[in-house]
């Protein structure tokens, strides 16, 4: 099956991604996930949070660990790189506002066909003062 016959290319896996990342419960991230797994687009997701410069490398190995845990990518160096190049790529989006500071927030992955996205939802600051940011990355396995 090709992507014309599910329509369902990279807009709708960065969709999706996205989707996932923003979710503000456990329960509204299974029903999105679940929602995207009707439509043939499977989904992880894990949360994050901490100092950002010592985080970035546990944000990329999150994002991998996740995507496996729940079967949207197997174990090839093919499927592992292409998740961890878009989540540095999600990373590198959000970078200027974060360095210095804390940052929490939501990782998705999400895959269709040879489709892979990773978008991050970062809350950024000290204490109560923060920023938000979305990052989003997108390779081809």
């Amino acid at each position: 099956m090709n992507d014309r016959e599910t329509n369902t290319g990279s807009r709708e896996v960065a969709a999706a991604a996205l989707r996932v990342a923003v979710t503000a419960t456990a329960e509204e991230e299974q029903r999105v996930r679940v929602e995207a797994a009707a439509t043939g687009i499977r989904t992880a997701a894990a949360n994050f949070g901490g100092e950002f410069i010592p985080s970035i490398n546990k944000l990329i190995e999150r994002a991998i660990v996740a995507a496996r845990r729940e079967g949207v990518i197997g174990t090839t160096h093919q499927e592992e790189g292409a998740v961890a190049g878009a989540a540095r790529e999600a990373i590198t989006q959000i970078m200027n506002k974060a360095i210095g500071l804390n940052v929490g927030g939501k990782i998705a992955v999400a895959r269709a066909n040879e489709h892979v996205s990773v978008a991050m939802f970062f809350g950024i600051g000290l204490l109560h003062l923060n920023e938000v940011a979305i990052g989003l990355g997108h390779r081809v396995v």
